[in-house]
């Protein structure tokens, strides 16, 4: 018996935590040449080979030399997805909600505890 799928297409976010916002705007806009992305109308970070690299300043991590992104994997229907999940026995950590509203978010733990959010347009 197969597994259906989960409607999971790709990674759509990485988040970084930065201290100065300003200051890392220039470097991935000015330093490295990389375009804006913006979600609900403002920047949120870079486009990147389709993926965002979202910048935060307001985060609870702070920036490292060890790894420290948020990964957020875009997916056809985040609820339909949440539910599904669940139907699987995984832990949802935050249950989808609307963001900036356009988009449903929410996320999961996977079986070592690490946070994986999702996403998909309203």
């Amino acid at each position: 018996m197969t597994t259906p799928r989960l409607g999971l297409k790709r990674v759509k976010v990485v988040a970084l935590a930065v201290r100065d916002l300003a200051r890392a705007n220039s470097f991935y806009g000015e330093t490295l040449g990389l375009a804006p992305a913006s979600e609900g109308g403002r920047q949120v970070g870079f486009e990147l080979g389709g993926t965002v690299l979202m910048l935060k300043d307001d985060w609870y991590g702070t920036p490292t030399a060890e790894p420290n992104p948020r990964i957020t994997l875009e997916c056809a229907d985040a609820r339909a997805l949440e539910a599904a999940l669940r139907g699987r026995d995984v832990n949802i950590s935050d249950a989808v909600e609307l963001y900036d509203g356009a988009h449903y978010i929410g996320a999961f733990l996977d079986s070592e505890g690490n946070k994986l959010w999702f996403c998909s347009p309203k």
